[in-house]
């Protein structure tokens, strides 16, 4: 069977760009940070506090609904780090690739906080984290994601993905 791209999805601090940068390398796949598409605009207002809008978030879905178009029209599936919050969100993803295998990394407040403070030259600062977990729309049944805790090394949580989205 013929699998689309995995997103790898979640608030700030689950681990979203190191998971997704180790998928990639094992399965040889292309890798996309969709905080590489976000506009100067959106990354002055998320460091000075201020939660982006969805009117904020669609251009940059856009792009990156097209990276994920390009990929498919190139056979070519990848590897997405994207916090995918929202399903309206999620579907706008699907129009650039209807075949996107989802990996939802969850973890609790407290750990994501303690690892959003300790990053460095990051655009997100932790106090946004709970207007992320506000947002949170849990991925429903019928978009097939695996949760995956982040409470366990990086090669863990990429065995698990790959053992069902890449098996």
């Amino acid at each position: 069977m013929t699998f689309g791209t995995i997103l790898i999805m979640g608030v700030s601090g689950s681990g979203k760009s190191t998971v997704g940068r180790e998928l990639a390398e094992r399965l040889g796949r292309p890798f996309l940070d969709a905080d590489d598409l976000h506009s100067p605009a959106n990354k002055a207002k998320m460091a000075a506090g201020i939660p982006l809008t969805d009117a904020d978030r669609a251009p940059w879905l856009r792009h990156i609904a097209d990276w994920l178009a390009e990929r498919r029209a190139a056979g070519e599936p990848g590897v997405l780090a994207c916090s995918a919050l929202k399903r309206a969100y999620r579907d706008e993803l699907r129009v650039g690739d209807p075949d996107l295998r989802i990996a939802f990394l969850t973890g609790d407040s407290d750990l994501l906080a303690q690892r959003i403070t300790a990053r460095h030259g990051h655009f997100f600062p932790a106090r946004l984290l709970q207007a992320q977990l506000a947002d949170l729309e849990v991925p429903g049944p019928d978009e097939h994601a695996i949760t995956v805790s982040i409470g366990q090394p990086p090669t863990k949580i990429v065995d698990s993905i790959v053992e069902v989205h890449a098996g």
